[in-house]
């Protein structure tokens, strides 16, 4: 599997080229948007972004590509404040790695963004079918009756199944208006979600509860 690398650093990037090699992914280097633009006419399963390149913010440059181009992206940041990883997730990010990281850790996390994007998508279709344009969510072929929050959550984790979002993250990505979110908040909507996804199949719970940790979707839906 091939795998385009944007990073200006030197030594960072033969760490990587060095690491996927190791794992048997075939890995091109570029030290800057304008070259990898140049490549992504070529047939890549993966993009590690920098964000801080010398001829373009990493953000824009993701913003730019995404609108034609829906390879995965992992998105590689020195910086650690959450809005910048919620940023790059919004903007449509599969993954961010905060420098300094270990080269085996971005190996895996490239490895388990590839398994969720080649993942047949008919049976995530049967379970929820999305229309982003009427804010919409079906559920095996029933609309949901969903809140503005209760939607927005919902979205929030089918974009992303597998992945483990805390309360704090949740209220970072879906709460419009700070002043309205209160200890618990998610809980609730969660568990009204619970509750209306149940009405259409009580043999199924898609949502999980990681105790101590947040909330996930269900990966083998």
């Amino acid at each position: 599997m091939r795998v385009l690398i944007v990073e200006d650093e030197p030594a960072i990037a033969e760490a990587l080229v060095f690491a996927l090699k190791t794992e048997g992914f075939e890995a091109t280097h570029v030290t800057t948007a304008t070259e990898a633009k140049s490549l992504l006419s070529s047939p890549f399963e993966l993009m590690i972004l920098d964000v801080g390149l010398p001829d373009k913010n990493g953000f824009d440059f993701l913003r730019e590509i995404r609108s034609k181009n829906k390879i995965p992206v992992l998105m590689l940041t020195a910086r650690s404040e959450e809005v910048d990883r919620i940023v790059g997730l919004e903007l449509g990010a599969d993954d961010y790695v905060v420098k300094p990281f270990s080269p085996r850790e971005v190996t895996a996390r490239v490895r388990a963004i590839l398994r969720r994007s080649q993942q047949p998508s008919g049976d995530k279709q049967n379970a929820f079918e999305v229309d982003e344009e009427r804010t919409t969510i079906r559920y095996f072929g029933q609309a949901l009756a969903l809140s503005r929050y209760e939607y927005s959550i919902l979205l929030l984790l089918i974009k992303r199944p597998g992945w483990v979002f805390s309360r704090e993250k949740i209220m970072d990505m879906v709460w419009q208006e700070p002043e309205e979110s209160f200890d618990r908040a998610v809980d609730t909507h969660i568990k009204n979600i619970r509750a209306k996804l149940k009405e259409v199949r009580p043999d199924l719970d898609p949502l999980q509860t990681r105790r101590g940790m947040g909330y996930s979707l269900k990966e083998d839906l």
